[in-house]
Protein backbone atom coordinates (compact mmCIF):
# COMPACT_ATOMS: atom_id res chain seq x y z
CA UNK A 1 0.00 0.00 0.00
CA UNK A 2 1.19 3.57 -0.65
CA UNK A 3 2.99 5.17 2.29
CA UNK A 4 1.13 8.17 3.80
CA UNK A 5 2.87 11.53 3.65
CA UNK A 6 2.99 14.14 6.40
CA UNK A 7 2.55 17.86 5.83
CA UNK A 8 2.49 20.82 8.23
CA UNK A 9 -0.34 23.36 8.38
CA UNK A 10 0.04 26.78 9.96
CA UNK A 11 -3.73 27.40 10.06
CA UNK A 12 -5.62 24.30 11.18
CA UNK A 13 -9.10 25.83 11.28
CA UNK A 14 -8.87 27.11 7.71
CA UNK A 15 -7.24 23.94 6.40
CA UNK A 16 -9.89 21.64 7.88
CA UNK A 17 -12.68 23.62 6.18
CA UNK A 18 -10.86 23.47 2.85
CA UNK A 19 -10.23 19.74 3.30
CA UNK A 20 -13.88 19.10 4.05
CA UNK A 21 -14.98 21.12 1.02
CA UNK A 22 -12.65 19.01 -1.12
CA UNK A 23 -13.86 15.75 0.46
CA UNK A 24 -17.48 16.71 -0.12
CA UNK A 25 -16.97 16.44 -3.89
CA UNK A 26 -17.01 12.64 -3.38
CA UNK A 27 -20.20 10.57 -2.95
CA UNK A 28 -18.96 8.96 0.28
CA UNK A 29 -17.51 11.17 3.01
CA UNK A 30 -16.88 10.83 6.73
CA UNK A 31 -15.50 13.66 8.88
CA UNK A 32 -14.78 13.73 12.63
CA UNK A 33 -13.74 16.87 14.50
CA UNK A 34 -12.74 17.06 18.18
CA UNK A 35 -12.95 20.89 18.06
CA UNK A 36 -9.85 21.33 20.21
CA UNK A 37 -11.33 19.40 23.15
CA UNK A 38 -8.68 17.59 25.17
CA UNK A 39 -9.43 13.85 25.15
CA UNK A 40 -6.94 11.23 26.40
CA UNK A 41 -8.61 8.49 24.33
CA UNK A 42 -8.59 10.17 20.89
CA UNK A 43 -5.73 9.46 18.49
CA UNK A 44 -6.33 12.45 16.22
CA UNK A 45 -7.93 15.90 16.24
CA UNK A 46 -9.58 15.55 12.83
CA UNK A 47 -10.25 12.57 10.59
CA UNK A 48 -11.45 12.81 6.99
CA UNK A 49 -12.30 9.93 4.66
CA UNK A 50 -13.23 10.72 1.05
CA UNK A 51 -14.32 8.38 -1.71
CA UNK A 52 -15.16 4.70 -1.37
CA UNK A 53 -13.29 1.90 -3.10
CA UNK A 54 -15.71 -0.54 -1.49
CA UNK A 55 -18.68 -0.21 0.86
CA UNK A 56 -21.06 -2.22 2.97
CA UNK A 57 -24.71 -1.08 3.20
CA UNK A 58 -27.11 -3.39 5.02
CA UNK A 59 -30.49 -3.74 6.65
CA UNK A 60 -30.82 -5.34 10.07
CA UNK A 61 -30.95 -9.11 10.02
CA UNK A 62 -27.42 -10.46 9.73
CA UNK A 63 -25.59 -7.15 9.67
CA UNK A 64 -23.14 -7.71 12.55
CA UNK A 65 -21.94 -11.00 11.03
CA UNK A 66 -21.48 -9.40 7.61
CA UNK A 67 -19.64 -6.48 9.21
CA UNK A 68 -17.29 -8.92 10.95
CA UNK A 69 -16.52 -10.61 7.61
CA UNK A 70 -16.00 -7.19 5.99
CA UNK A 71 -13.48 -6.19 8.67
CA UNK A 72 -11.59 -9.47 8.28
CA UNK A 73 -11.15 -8.78 4.56
CA UNK A 74 -9.94 -5.17 4.88
CA UNK A 75 -7.39 -3.14 6.79
CA UNK A 76 -6.80 0.55 7.40
CA UNK A 77 -9.25 3.11 8.70
CA UNK A 78 -12.84 1.99 8.06
CA UNK A 79 -15.48 4.62 8.93
CA UNK A 80 -19.24 4.26 9.04
CA UNK A 81 -22.29 4.01 11.27
CA UNK A 82 -24.57 1.59 13.10
CA UNK A 83 -28.27 2.48 13.35
CA UNK A 84 -30.30 2.06 16.52
CA UNK A 85 -32.56 -0.48 14.80
CA UNK A 86 -29.79 -3.07 14.68
CA UNK A 87 -31.20 -3.85 18.13
CA UNK A 88 -33.72 -6.02 16.28
CA UNK A 89 -31.10 -8.59 15.30
CA UNK A 90 -29.62 -8.66 18.81
CA UNK A 91 -32.91 -9.13 20.67
CA UNK A 92 -36.51 -10.11 19.83
CA UNK A 93 -37.53 -6.53 19.07
CA UNK A 94 -39.24 -4.66 16.24
CA UNK A 95 -39.24 -1.18 14.72
CA UNK A 96 -42.63 -0.44 13.18
CA UNK A 97 -42.89 3.33 13.58
CA UNK A 98 -42.90 5.49 10.41
CA UNK A 99 -39.56 6.15 8.69
CA UNK A 100 -39.22 8.82 6.00
CA UNK A 101 -35.42 9.07 6.05
CA UNK A 102 -34.73 5.59 4.63
CA UNK A 103 -31.11 5.27 5.71
CA UNK A 104 -29.47 1.83 5.59
CA UNK A 105 -29.25 0.22 9.03
CA UNK A 106 -25.49 -0.24 8.69
CA UNK A 107 -22.94 1.47 6.47
CA UNK A 108 -19.12 1.26 6.34
CA UNK A 109 -16.68 2.00 3.55
CA UNK A 110 -13.05 1.59 2.54
CA UNK A 111 -11.76 5.12 1.84
CA UNK A 112 -9.87 6.03 -1.30
CA UNK A 113 -8.32 8.90 0.65
CA UNK A 114 -7.81 9.50 4.36
CA UNK A 115 -6.55 12.60 6.15
CA UNK A 116 -5.53 12.45 9.81
CA UNK A 117 -4.69 15.69 11.62
CA UNK A 118 -3.00 15.92 15.01
CA UNK A 119 -1.80 19.36 16.10
CA UNK A 120 -0.28 20.95 13.02
CA UNK A 121 0.60 17.63 11.34
CA UNK A 122 -1.52 16.52 8.39
CA UNK A 123 -1.11 12.87 7.35
CA UNK A 124 -2.55 12.12 3.91
CA UNK A 125 -3.03 8.58 2.64
CA UNK A 126 -4.11 7.96 -0.95
CA UNK A 127 -2.82 7.50 -4.48
CA UNK A 128 -1.42 11.03 -4.69
CA UNK A 129 -0.88 12.67 -1.26
CA UNK A 130 1.14 15.59 -2.64
CA UNK A 131 -1.51 16.34 -5.26
CA UNK A 132 -4.25 16.18 -2.62
CA UNK A 133 -2.28 18.55 -0.37
CA UNK A 134 -1.84 21.05 -3.20
CA UNK A 135 -5.51 20.92 -4.21
CA UNK A 136 -6.72 21.45 -0.64
CA UNK A 137 -4.17 24.18 0.13
CA UNK A 138 -5.28 26.17 -2.92
CA UNK A 139 -9.01 25.57 -2.38
CA UNK A 140 -11.08 28.72 -2.34
CA UNK A 141 -13.66 28.84 0.45
CA UNK A 142 -16.87 30.06 -1.22
CA UNK A 143 -19.22 32.58 0.31
CA UNK A 144 -22.06 30.51 1.82
CA UNK A 145 -25.30 30.69 -0.10
CA UNK A 146 -28.38 31.97 1.70
CA UNK A 147 -30.85 29.21 2.42
CA UNK A 148 -34.49 29.77 3.16
CA UNK A 149 -35.41 29.01 6.79
CA UNK A 150 -36.69 25.51 7.43
CA UNK A 151 -40.14 25.16 8.98
CA UNK A 152 -39.97 22.57 11.73
CA UNK A 153 -42.87 20.48 13.05
CA UNK A 154 -42.97 18.08 15.98
CA UNK A 155 -44.60 14.68 16.44
CA UNK A 156 -45.85 15.79 19.87
CA UNK A 157 -47.51 18.93 21.20
CA UNK A 158 -46.36 20.02 24.65
CA UNK A 159 -49.55 18.60 26.17
CA UNK A 160 -49.16 15.27 24.37
CA UNK A 161 -45.52 15.01 25.40
CA UNK A 162 -46.28 15.70 29.05
CA UNK A 163 -49.19 13.23 29.04
CA UNK A 164 -46.91 10.56 27.56
CA UNK A 165 -44.27 11.17 30.23
CA UNK A 166 -46.99 10.76 32.85
CA UNK A 167 -48.02 7.43 31.29
CA UNK A 168 -44.39 6.27 31.22
CA UNK A 169 -44.04 7.16 34.90
CA UNK A 170 -46.94 4.79 35.50
CA UNK A 171 -44.77 1.95 34.13
CA UNK A 172 -41.99 2.99 36.50
CA UNK A 173 -44.35 3.02 39.45
CA UNK A 174 -45.52 -0.49 38.53
CA UNK A 175 -41.92 -1.71 38.35
CA UNK A 176 -41.85 -2.41 34.59
CA UNK A 177 -38.72 -0.25 34.22
CA UNK A 178 -36.52 2.02 36.34
CA UNK A 179 -35.66 4.54 33.65
CA UNK A 180 -36.33 5.11 29.95
CA UNK A 181 -34.89 7.43 27.34
CA UNK A 182 -38.00 8.81 25.66
CA UNK A 183 -37.50 10.70 22.38
CA UNK A 184 -39.51 12.92 20.09
CA UNK A 185 -38.89 13.79 16.44
CA UNK A 186 -38.75 17.27 14.94
CA UNK A 187 -39.03 17.22 11.16
CA UNK A 188 -39.63 18.99 7.86
CA UNK A 189 -41.26 17.32 4.85
CA UNK A 190 -39.93 19.88 2.35
CA UNK A 191 -36.50 21.03 3.49
CA UNK A 192 -33.94 22.38 1.07
CA UNK A 193 -30.60 22.78 2.79
CA UNK A 194 -26.95 22.78 1.85
CA UNK A 195 -25.83 19.91 4.10
CA UNK A 196 -22.17 20.91 4.29
CA UNK A 197 -22.85 24.58 5.06
CA UNK A 198 -25.41 23.46 7.62
CA UNK A 199 -22.77 21.29 9.30
CA UNK A 200 -20.20 24.10 9.29
CA UNK A 201 -22.71 26.47 10.92
CA UNK A 202 -23.75 23.86 13.48
CA UNK A 203 -20.12 23.09 14.30
CA UNK A 204 -19.51 26.79 14.87
CA UNK A 205 -22.57 27.26 17.07
CA UNK A 206 -22.09 23.99 18.96
CA UNK A 207 -18.47 22.75 18.77
CA UNK A 208 -18.39 19.38 20.53
CA UNK A 209 -15.69 16.71 20.91
CA UNK A 210 -17.40 14.15 18.67
CA UNK A 211 -18.79 16.35 15.92
CA UNK A 212 -19.25 14.46 12.68
CA UNK A 213 -20.40 14.83 9.10
CA UNK A 214 -21.21 11.76 7.04
CA UNK A 215 -22.40 11.69 3.45
CA UNK A 216 -23.72 8.54 1.84
CA UNK A 217 -24.72 9.72 -1.64
CA UNK A 218 -28.05 11.49 -0.90
CA UNK A 219 -28.12 10.74 2.85
CA UNK A 220 -26.44 13.03 5.39
CA UNK A 221 -25.57 12.85 9.08
CA UNK A 222 -24.87 16.34 10.49
CA UNK A 223 -23.89 15.95 14.12
CA UNK A 224 -22.82 17.99 17.13
CA UNK A 225 -22.79 15.11 19.57
CA UNK A 226 -20.80 15.43 22.82
CA UNK A 227 -21.01 11.74 23.75
CA UNK A 228 -18.72 8.76 23.24
CA UNK A 229 -20.46 5.39 22.98
CA UNK A 230 -17.55 2.98 23.01
CA UNK A 231 -13.86 3.07 22.25
CA UNK A 232 -11.08 0.53 22.23
CA UNK A 233 -7.50 1.59 22.88
CA UNK A 234 -5.21 -1.41 22.94
CA UNK A 235 -6.83 -3.86 25.35
CA UNK A 236 -8.80 -1.14 27.15
CA UNK A 237 -12.50 -0.50 26.43
CA UNK A 238 -13.98 2.88 27.31
CA UNK A 239 -17.61 4.02 27.50
CA UNK A 240 -18.66 7.55 28.56
CA UNK A 241 -22.42 7.82 29.07
CA UNK A 242 -24.03 11.25 29.51
CA UNK A 243 -26.92 11.75 31.88
CA UNK A 244 -27.55 15.15 33.45
CA UNK A 245 -28.06 18.37 31.51
CA UNK A 246 -28.23 22.05 32.45
CA UNK A 247 -28.42 25.19 30.31
CA UNK A 248 -25.50 27.62 30.11
CA UNK A 249 -25.90 31.23 31.27
CA UNK A 250 -24.13 34.23 29.76
CA UNK A 251 -23.67 35.66 33.27
CA UNK A 252 -20.52 34.06 34.70
CA UNK A 253 -21.80 33.94 38.28
CA UNK A 254 -25.17 32.47 37.27
CA UNK A 255 -23.39 29.97 35.02
CA UNK A 256 -21.36 28.77 38.01
CA UNK A 257 -24.60 28.41 39.98
CA UNK A 258 -26.02 26.29 37.15
CA UNK A 259 -23.03 23.98 37.39
CA UNK A 260 -23.32 23.63 41.16
CA UNK A 261 -27.06 23.01 40.92
CA UNK A 262 -26.49 20.28 38.33
CA UNK A 263 -23.86 18.58 40.50
CA UNK A 264 -26.28 18.64 43.44
CA UNK A 265 -29.43 17.60 41.57
CA UNK A 266 -30.48 14.25 43.06
CA UNK A 267 -32.65 13.33 40.07
CA UNK A 268 -29.84 13.96 37.56
CA UNK A 269 -27.33 12.07 39.72
CA UNK A 270 -29.72 9.13 40.06
CA UNK A 271 -30.19 9.03 36.25
CA UNK A 272 -26.44 8.94 35.78
CA UNK A 273 -25.91 6.17 38.33
CA UNK A 274 -28.62 3.97 36.75
CA UNK A 275 -27.01 4.20 33.33
CA UNK A 276 -23.50 3.71 34.72
CA UNK A 277 -24.72 0.48 36.33
CA UNK A 278 -26.23 -0.61 33.00
CA UNK A 279 -23.01 0.18 31.12
CA UNK A 280 -20.97 -1.71 33.72
CA UNK A 281 -23.23 -4.71 33.18
CA UNK A 282 -22.92 -4.45 29.38
CA UNK A 283 -19.13 -4.20 29.53
CA UNK A 284 -18.93 -7.25 31.77
CA UNK A 285 -19.84 -9.37 28.71
CA UNK A 286 -16.62 -8.23 27.00
CA UNK A 287 -14.33 -7.81 30.02
CA UNK A 288 -11.68 -9.83 31.75
CA UNK A 289 -13.19 -10.80 35.12
CA UNK A 290 -12.80 -8.11 37.77
CA UNK A 291 -11.58 -5.36 35.42
CA UNK A 292 -14.77 -3.29 35.00
CA UNK A 293 -14.46 -0.04 36.94
CA UNK A 294 -15.82 3.50 37.01
CA UNK A 295 -12.89 5.73 36.16
CA UNK A 296 -14.88 8.94 36.66
CA UNK A 297 -18.36 9.42 38.13
CA UNK A 298 -20.40 12.61 37.54
CA UNK A 299 -17.65 14.42 35.64
CA UNK A 300 -18.85 17.95 34.89
CA UNK A 301 -18.15 19.05 31.30
CA UNK A 302 -19.21 22.37 29.82
CA UNK A 303 -20.08 22.93 26.18
CA UNK A 304 -21.27 26.03 24.37
CA UNK A 305 -25.00 25.41 25.01
CA UNK A 306 -25.08 23.09 28.01
CA UNK A 307 -23.32 21.63 31.04
CA UNK A 308 -23.33 17.81 31.17
CA UNK A 309 -22.61 15.10 33.71
CA UNK A 310 -20.40 12.48 32.04
CA UNK A 311 -19.17 9.28 33.65
CA UNK A 312 -16.36 7.07 32.34
CA UNK A 313 -16.58 3.28 32.64
CA UNK A 314 -13.63 1.12 31.53
CA UNK A 315 -12.51 -2.49 31.44
CA UNK A 316 -9.85 -4.77 29.98
CA UNK A 317 -10.94 -6.70 26.87
CA UNK A 318 -11.59 -10.42 27.24
CA UNK A 319 -9.36 -12.50 24.96
CA UNK A 320 -10.93 -14.02 21.84
CA UNK A 321 -13.62 -11.40 21.27
CA UNK A 322 -13.72 -9.57 17.94
CA UNK A 323 -14.46 -5.85 17.76
CA UNK A 324 -17.85 -6.60 16.24
CA UNK A 325 -18.74 -8.88 19.15
CA UNK A 326 -17.61 -6.24 21.67
CA UNK A 327 -19.85 -3.62 20.08
CA UNK A 328 -22.80 -6.01 19.80
CA UNK A 329 -22.46 -6.83 23.51
CA UNK A 330 -23.15 -3.19 24.42
CA UNK A 331 -25.44 -2.06 21.59
CA UNK A 332 -27.52 0.06 21.64
CA UNK A 333 -25.87 2.26 24.26
CA UNK A 334 -27.57 2.33 27.66
CA UNK A 335 -27.78 6.12 27.77
CA UNK A 336 -30.26 5.98 24.87
CA UNK A 337 -32.37 3.06 26.10
CA UNK A 338 -32.94 2.94 29.83
CA UNK A 339 -33.06 0.11 32.34
CA UNK A 340 -33.80 -2.73 32.21
CA UNK A 341 -32.62 -2.36 28.64
CA UNK A 342 -34.97 -4.63 26.70
CA UNK A 343 -38.10 -3.52 28.56
CA UNK A 344 -37.14 0.12 28.03
CA UNK A 345 -36.66 -0.41 24.28
CA UNK A 346 -40.05 -2.12 23.99
CA UNK A 347 -41.78 0.80 25.74
CA UNK A 348 -39.85 3.37 23.69
CA UNK A 349 -41.09 1.72 20.51
CA UNK A 350 -44.64 1.85 21.88
CA UNK A 351 -44.68 5.50 22.96
CA UNK A 352 -42.49 7.15 20.33
CA UNK A 353 -44.11 8.16 17.05
CA UNK A 354 -41.30 7.73 14.54
CA UNK A 355 -38.55 5.24 13.85
CA UNK A 356 -35.25 6.27 15.41
CA UNK A 357 -33.15 4.82 12.60
CA UNK A 358 -29.69 6.40 12.67
CA UNK A 359 -30.61 8.57 15.67
CA UNK A 360 -29.22 7.05 18.89
CA UNK A 361 -27.03 4.75 16.83
CA UNK A 362 -23.30 5.39 16.47
CA UNK A 363 -20.90 6.93 13.94
CA UNK A 364 -17.23 6.05 14.15
CA UNK A 365 -14.34 4.08 12.70
CA UNK A 366 -12.29 0.93 13.01
CA UNK A 367 -8.54 1.59 12.97
CA UNK A 368 -5.69 -0.36 11.35
CA UNK A 369 -4.25 -1.43 14.72
CA UNK A 370 -7.44 -3.03 16.05
CA UNK A 371 -8.67 0.06 17.91
CA UNK A 372 -12.03 1.69 17.29
CA UNK A 373 -13.99 4.73 18.43
CA UNK A 374 -17.73 5.42 18.12
CA UNK A 375 -19.89 8.32 19.25
CA UNK A 376 -23.58 8.47 20.16
CA UNK A 377 -25.76 10.02 17.47
CA UNK A 378 -27.55 12.76 19.42
CA UNK A 379 -27.82 16.53 18.76
CA UNK A 380 -27.85 15.44 15.13
CA UNK A 381 -29.63 16.43 11.91
CA UNK A 382 -30.47 13.64 9.48
CA UNK A 383 -31.30 14.61 5.91
CA UNK A 384 -32.47 12.74 2.82
CA UNK A 385 -31.66 15.05 -0.07
CA UNK A 386 -33.65 12.91 -2.50
CA UNK A 387 -37.06 13.34 -0.86
CA UNK A 388 -36.09 16.56 1.02
CA UNK A 389 -37.00 15.05 4.39
CA UNK A 390 -35.13 16.47 7.38
CA UNK A 391 -35.30 15.09 10.90
CA UNK A 392 -33.78 15.39 14.33
CA UNK A 393 -34.75 13.80 17.62
CA UNK A 394 -34.21 14.89 21.18
CA UNK A 395 -34.74 12.76 24.22
CA UNK A 396 -34.40 12.63 27.96
CA UNK A 397 -34.25 10.12 30.78
CA UNK A 398 -37.62 9.60 32.44
CA UNK A 399 -37.46 8.39 36.03
CA UNK A 400 -39.85 8.19 38.99
CA UNK A 401 -38.95 11.79 39.94
CA UNK A 402 -39.38 13.28 36.45
CA UNK A 403 -41.49 16.41 36.11
CA UNK A 404 -43.27 16.16 32.70
CA UNK A 405 -43.09 19.92 32.06
CA UNK A 406 -39.38 20.07 32.86
CA UNK A 407 -38.72 17.03 30.67
CA UNK A 408 -40.34 18.81 27.74
CA UNK A 409 -38.26 21.94 28.41
CA UNK A 410 -35.09 19.83 28.48
CA UNK A 411 -35.95 18.28 25.12
CA UNK A 412 -36.21 21.80 23.65
CA UNK A 413 -32.93 22.85 25.27
CA UNK A 414 -31.15 19.98 23.52
CA UNK A 415 -32.64 21.09 20.19
CA UNK A 416 -31.62 24.76 20.52
CA UNK A 417 -28.40 24.67 18.48
CA UNK A 418 -30.03 22.79 15.57
CA UNK A 419 -33.11 25.02 15.55
CA UNK A 420 -30.86 28.10 15.53
CA UNK A 421 -28.98 26.78 12.49
CA UNK A 422 -32.19 25.99 10.59
CA UNK A 423 -33.69 29.42 11.29
CA UNK A 424 -30.67 31.34 10.00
Amino acid sequence: MPVPQVFITSDLDTFKVKALLWANTFKDVCYFDSNHHDDPYSVFDIFIAAGASEKLTLAAGNAFKQLEDFLKDHTGYIPGYLSYDLKNELESLESNNPDKLNFPDLYFFIPENTILIKGDEVQIHGTNPEGTWEIISNYMIPIPTVSRPVNISSRFTRTEYEQTVTEIKGHIQRGDIYEINFCQEFYSDDAEIDPLNTFLRLNKISPTPFSSYLKLDQHYIISATPERFLSRKGQKLISQPIKGTSARNSDVQKDEEQKKNLQADEKELAENVMIVDLVRNDLTKSAKPGTVKVEELFGLYSFKQVHQLISTVVCERKEGLSNTQIIANTFPMGSMTGAPKISAMILAEHYERSKRGVYSGAVGYFGPNGDFDFNVIIRTLLYNNENKYLSFHTGGAITFDSDPALEYDESLLKAEAIIEVLRE
